[in-house]
């Protein structure tokens, strides 16, 4: 079967976007700082830290200072705009821990392998989460069951 044949097949085969009705698009909603106050109030201070050694009560006390908020907010609306993610973000550390009440160590599965990201980038994800899940579910994109 050549390429051509190929191509006729795939044309035959009715796609599934074809079906979905044209939405409106939306415009990406700037974050603000009331959106970052409110998730980062919900962050667990016990997490380790990962790759920048930061923890969640570095971040709060950060976050207290208006201009350092600002630059938060800055950085996570350019993220958005510009459609990039920066390599910063993308750096992790994984961890590896013992599984406990294990009588012997010597498998990988008596293991429990920990990634571990940068505080900024989990908190930016987080953020986008949160503006993700009520656009879904305000706009009915997403069955209520």
């Amino acid at each position: 079967m050549g390429p051509s044949t190929q191509l006729k097949i795939v044309r035959l085969i009715p796609s599934l976007l074809d079906k979905i009705s044209d939405k409106k698009i939306y415009p990406w909603t700037p974050f603000f700082k009331k959106e970052l106050e409110h998730t980062i109030d919900k962050c667990n201070n016990s997490s380790a830290p990962g790759p920048d050694k930061l923890l969640w009560r570095h971040i709060k006390m950060i976050v207290k200072n208006h201009n350092c908020s600002s630059k938060i907010i800055d950085i996570a609306n350019a993220c958005m705009n510009l459609g990039v993610w920066p390599s910063h973000f993308k750096t992790s550390t994984m961890v590896i821990i013992p599984k406990p009440n294990k009588s012997v160590y010597n498998s990988p599965k008596a293991f429990h392998p920990i990634i571990l990201l940068n505080i900024l980038d989990k908190l930016i994800e987080k953020m986008i989460g949160k503006c993700l899940q009520f656009h879904l579910l305000s706009n009915n994109f997403v069955h209520p069951c």
